[in-house]
């Protein structure tokens, strides 16, 4: 497994191929839209899915921590598909969730799935989290620096052997850093739709998930439809 290294506001960062972000220096994982208990959430409303994502959205954390060890890890928001979430947890993954917070410190930043904190589960909960010269949220604010979010599950596509091959991916313009979603029932946002690309005027890279390793390309700027007066921090439901 290959990561690709970056440097953002004077640090110096790793992107992993499982879609999290590890910061050596302060020995950091951040993770992405999570959006646990997705499938139970759609079982509540009829629609029924497999019922293990939760496990295996677990599971892919759980590479990541064995493969850094990292002593805090953030999950930036939208951990939980609902507030209700944490509560339909099965068993063996609320055991799992408690003993991540057990060996790191573990901060749950608030998305606009899960607005409130996870039922019953440990961990620090806040709406962001600054530590050193970055901040961590869940949602990209406009001109924002230093900041690494969410939210917009960004993924793009490449053509190659003529097949067009669509991934989740990481974006970033050297200012800012936004992560792929990692959930297992977890769409995705084309980098180039006007919510994503209005956060990068300027263009971009971005560094599509592969098996083993990430896959970059450049992202040329778009000219972004005129964003309304007032609706800067506007909500995107996601």
């Amino acid at each position: 497994m290959t990561a690709a290294p970056l440097h953002l506001a004077g640090e110096r960062l790793l992107l992993d191929p499982g879609g999290g972000l590890f910061w050596p220096g302060q020995k950091l994982l951040a993770v992405a839209d999570l959006h646990l208990e997705k499938g139970s959430a759609a079982a509540l409303k009829g629609h029924l899915l497999p019922p293990w994502d939760s496990t295996t959205t677990l599971d892919r954390v759980a590479l990541m921590l064995r493969r850094y060890k990292p002593t805090v890890l953030v999950a930036l928001g939208d951990s939980f598909h609902d507030r209700r979430g944490a509560g339909r947890l099965a068993p063996s993954d609320r055991a799992r969730l408690a003993a991540i917070a057990a060996g790191t410190r573990l901060i749950w930043v608030l998305g606009n799935h899960d607005p409130t904190a996870p039922e019953g589960l440990a961990g620090e909960v806040m709406d962001e989290f600054r530590l050193g010269n970055l901040l961590f949220r869940h949602q990209a604010l406009i001109k924002a620096r230093g900041e690494i979010s969410g939210h917009f599950h960004p993924k793009a596509s490449v053509q190659t052997s003529g097949t067009v091959v669509s991934r989740p991916c990481f974006m970033t313009d050297g200012t800012r850093i936004m992560l792929p979603a990692i959930g297992a029932y977890t769409g995705g946002l084309n980098v180039r739709d006007p919510a994503i690309a209005g956060l990068f005027p300027r263009g971009g890279r971005a560094f599509l998930l592969g098996r083993d390793r990430l896959y970059s390309f450049a992202v040329t700027p778009t000219r972004p439809a005129r964003t309304p007066e007032g609706a800067q921090n506007q909500t995107w439901p996601i």
